[in-house]
């Protein structure tokens, strides 16, 4: 996540966000996840315990929005083909809904840890 620190640390910098805001819808549309109706947080790789642990954490509603998704994107890789343009995701749609979790989990484990290394000193 030191990365993403770093993206959006330069993304504060008025002339680097206007450099590099075409560049970025550009590569979103070409990476073509919006074409088959997902968000970029289905995206997110499900093997790691964080990942689990947050998606426990979703409200149910957004769970299972979450599992339609990625059910009729597979259903469409399957067809070969992409959604109508009427249901694929807008750009004001795809909103990030897991990383705010997964953060959250993150400062909490570390918490957690650095807690459990704490040492009492009489």
């Amino acid at each position: 996540m030191v990365f993403g620190a770093m993206v959006n640390r330069a993304f504060e910098v008025p002339w680097v966000r206007n450099m590099m805001k075409p560049v970025a819808s550009w590569y979103v549309g070409a990476a073509g996840y919006r074409k088959l109706g997902l968000r970029f947080d289905d995206l997110i790789p499900e093997e790691n315990d964080t990942v689990q642990l947050a998606l426990k954490r979703l409200p149910p509603k957004e769970a299972y929005d979450r599992i339609y998704r990625i059910r009729r994107a597979v259903q469409c890789s399957v067809e070969h083909q992409l959604l109508p343009e009427k249901d694929q995701t807008k750009p004001e749609e795809d909103v990030r809904y897991l990383l705010p979790l997964i953060e959250a989990i993150q400062r909490e484990q570390a918490e957690r840890a650095e807690l459990d290394a704490l040492v009492i000193k009489r």
